[in-house]
């Protein structure tokens, strides 16, 4: 509706600049809160959760995880509209959705870049009424929409791209760590032509060329600890199903020894360094 009053808790990395643009682009009042960051230009800041609840129609959600997705949600109004921007598990969506007046899964994808730029990829799982109802609002934060189904298919989607991202990943960590230590071809030029091949990919062209190929993994990026999290709840979906999967599996290993070294709050890249401490 027109004059609705929008609510935005959680104003992370990615949460942030979504709220920023809401509030810039829909012409409607946004009412945000975090519990460590002040409210983005544009958007009134509340003072807490409950006041977000009180005074917002639609609450948009951008939240580590399941705990926090929960904690949240158990302080908002049963007849509230509700859209999780955040990334949980497909069982979860499908609980709010059987809790909530209106509900709607909407993870996001893409870099912090196309969050503060607009451009972000939306994968919603809502029913076709209230996807109607938010689409124009998810348009002010991103891209590319996709109405990917029911309330749960938005959180499958963004999972398994992200259960395919970690094994390419990997994959491409690997490929740098035998080519520099068996000193068989420059990496550089390693990387350079898989991109002229079938080897090429959006994981090449940015996390292997702009990440693993420098050794950069910085911090405020999307970290190891939300990767490895992401793949346990891709893992959760497919135990569901009654499937073992085996490359994710061993992505999530990696990410856990990655987590080990120290390195759990680097940019999810850093997975190179476990692969490099690896011994035949």
């Amino acid at each position: 509706m027109q004059d609705d009053t929008l609510g935005f808790i959680g104003l992370g990395v990615m949460g942030g600049p979504m709220c920023a643009n809401l509030a810039r682009r829909s012409g409607r009042p946004v009412v945000a809160f975090d519990l460590r960051r002040p409210a983005p230009p544009g958007a009134f800041a509340a003072g807490s959760i409950a006041e977000v609840a009180q005074r917002a129609d639609i609450v948009f959600l951008s939240l580590p995880g399941e705990p926090e997705i929960r904690q949240v949600c158990d302080q908002l109004d049963e007849g509230k509209a509700v859209v999780d921007c955040s990334t949980a598990p497909v069982s979860l969506a499908r609980e709010l959705a059987g809790r909530f007046a209106d509900f709607a899964d909407a993870p996001v994808a893409r870099t912090r870049q196309a969050a503060l730029d607009g451009t972000l990829s939306i994968m919603v799982g809502a029913s076709a009424r209230f996807y109607r109802r938010i689409e124009p609002l998810l348009r002010c934060m991103g891209s590319d929409l996709t109405h990917c189904g029911a309330p749960g298919a938005g959180q499958a989607v963004k999972l398994l791209n992200n259960m395919v991202l970690s094994v390419t990943v990997l994959a491409l960590a690997e490929a740098l760590a035998v080519a520099r230590a068996s000193g068989a071809v420059d990496a550089q030029l390693l990387f350079e032509t898989l991109a002229k091949g079938s080897a090429d990919s959006f994981a090449l062209r940015n996390h292997g060329m702009k990440a693993l190929l420098p050794g950069e993994h910085p911090e405020r990026a999307f970290p190891v600890s939300y990767m490895l999290k992401d793949l346990q709840y891709a893992l959760e979906l497919a135990r569901s199903a009654r499937l073992e999967l085996q490359a994710a599996g061993t992505a999530r290993r990696m990410l856990e020894q990655t987590a080990a070294l120290g390195l759990g709050d680097a940019y999810h890249t850093a997975v190179l360094e476990a692969v490099k401490r690896q011994e035949a």
